[in-house]
């Protein structure tokens, strides 16, 4: 195999091609069926120019016979599409904060590495994150984020779009909408700008719960999400969008919600009614660096060429390796099939990348062993923390209050959803508490479960903590066996007498 390095001029973009050809001699026609890959001109509309001859007239000729050679700039006019760089927009989203949730933005960082690194445009790319790792107290090493053990720094060059409080559900449907107006004067005020002919793909991670994933202020409904989507359709913003979703029961942001019909494909790190899990636990930092589902679909595009693998493919392989939840796939999976990792997550620098690497994916995952439920990350950590510090130290002695007191707000707060529950079923159906408590019901009553949960947080906690998420399952239950919105929330202002905060 030989390769031939150009420039590529299309419009106002000069984009670098490297052409792999089998013979050190390529051809016209060869650099025409290259563009035509990466940049999405189809071969007839290409007008190929270098130093004023017109290639595209003679296919069959050699390129060495016009005088191009490594690092030539050659020319395309007259294309009536965007080149591929120019049709690619993704929004990276971490909604969580503090040390302890530390892997939620290593992943979001890492996934803008894949992207910028596939030739997308920092202008192409939001990210919405806390951003509050890299100077943080308890960092080691300051200005860095790593998202593997011993793994290099992804925080470099990551765009700071939207962070702190600025990471809201509204101001990420904003986003996705294309609202500018609505974030003048808001973080860097970039919103999709795509249209029909351009792809997207959504990328969050966070914790989350039956119907609904966090963010470091509020909440975002399956119902919002999916109507949000729905209207970008509508309007024409996308081509076609894929969708990865890491939290706990993510599954149920999209069962029975997306529709298979509006060129959407996506997957997530669970089903509807299980946790996802955290990985990578690390020493120095004493925190878990990444997300089972997240890190195994990013190592995966670190390692193969993914302008050769659908998307189909990549979630096999995640499925694959997650084995800790049941990674999923919704919407239209025909899409999945049939279109390639590369059309939305970059096309550059593929051949350089060699055949997946057996034994390191192997020893990836006997690191992921280490894995644990997102509910149970903070009492993991802490009981790490614990085992490694020094008996009879001061360091000691708090680590165990803190862990004492982690236990007692995991049981307060179960006690308390189970108390509202029992106090909503007392009138006429008391006999349903067992089932309402113990199992996982299909969300489909989405205003009521909207309404109620809007309610606890307002009455009783924040809904953000993973032991209050890890609970609400009970909540949409309610709902769903016929209970009205109104009834559990009466239910809420007996139990809940005074609002409670527990850190998350």
């Amino acid at each position: 195999m030989h390769f031939l390095k150009l420039q590529v001029q299309c419009g106002g973009d000069i984009n670098e091609l490297i052409l792999p050809t089998k013979s050190s001699d390529p051809s016209v026609e060869e650099l025409q069926q290259y563009i035509e890959q990466q940049l999405n001109i189809p071969i007839h509309k290409q007008h190929i120019i270098f130093k004023g001859q017109n290639l595209h007239r003679k296919p069959d000729e050699k390129l060495r016979q016009y005088g191009i050679t490594n690092s030539s700039l050659i020319r395309v006019v007259g294309c009536k599409q965007r080149c591929t760089w120019a049709a690619n927009w993704a929004v990276l989203v971490a909604g969580s904060n503090g040390w302890y949730n530390y892997r939620h933005q290593a992943d979001v960082c890492h996934a803008y590495q894949i992207l910028h690194k596939n030739g997308i445009p920092d202008s192409n790319i939001i990210v919405m994150m806390y951003d509050d790792l890299a100077k943080n107290v308890e960092n080691p090493t300051k200005g860095i984020i790593i998202n593997h053990p011993n793994g290099t720094d992804v925080y470099h060059g990551v765009p700071h779009d939207y962070t702190h409080l600025e990471v809201t559900p509204k101001n990420f449907m904003h986003v996705l909408l294309g609202e500018k107006a609505a974030l003048q004067g808001v973080g860097s005020g970039k919103v999709l700008q795509s249209g029909p002919d351009d792809n997207v793909f959504i990328y969050f991670t966070d914790h989350g719960a039956v119907g609904l994933v966090a963010f470091p202020h509020g909440v975002l409904h399956a119902k919002q999400l999916n109507e949000t989507i729905t209207k970008m359709y509508n309007e024409k913003k996308y081509k076609q969008m894929v969708i990865y979703i890491e939290a706990c029961e993510s599954g149920s942001m999209l069962e029975g919600l997306l529709p298979d019909n509006i060129n959407i494909y996506a997957t997530t790190a669970s089903n509807a009614e299980e946790s996802s899990y955290a990985c990578y636990y690390d020493e120095k930092r004493q925190t878990y660096l990444g997300d089972v589902y997240s890190v195994v679909w990013m190592e995966d595009s670190d390692a193969e060429k993914i302008d050769q693998e659908t998307l189909y493919q990549q979630f096999l392989v995640t499925q694959k390796y997650t084995n800790t939840s049941h990674v999923m796939q919704y919407g239209d999976l025909t899409l999945g099939q049939t279109h390639n990792v590369s059309e939305f997550q970059g096309a550059t620098q593929q051949i350089y990348k060699p055949n997946h690497n057996l034994l390191k994916k192997h020893r990836n995952a006997l690191l992921r062993r280490d894995a644990v439920p997102t509910e149970d990350v903070r009492i993991a950590i802490v009981s790490r923390r614990l085992a490694a510090a020094e008996d009879n130290s001061v360091k000691k002695q708090k680590l165990e209050r803190e862990l004492a007191q982690l236990y007692n707000d995991r049981s307060i707060i179960t006690s308390r959803i189970e108390q509202i529950a029992s106090k909503a079923l007392s009138i006429n159906r008391g006999g349903y508490l067992e089932i309402v408590t113990e199992k996982h019901m299909k969300l489909t009553k989405y205003d009521c479960y909207q309404s109620v949960t809007e309610h606890i947080h307002e009455k009783c906690f924040d809904l953000q903590n993973e032991f209050v998420l890890n609970k609400l399952y009970i909540m949409a239950n309610l709902c769903e066996i016929g209970l009205r919105d109104f009834t559990t929330k009466q239910a809420v202002d007996e139990i809940c007498n005074e609002r409670l905060h527990f850190d998350y």
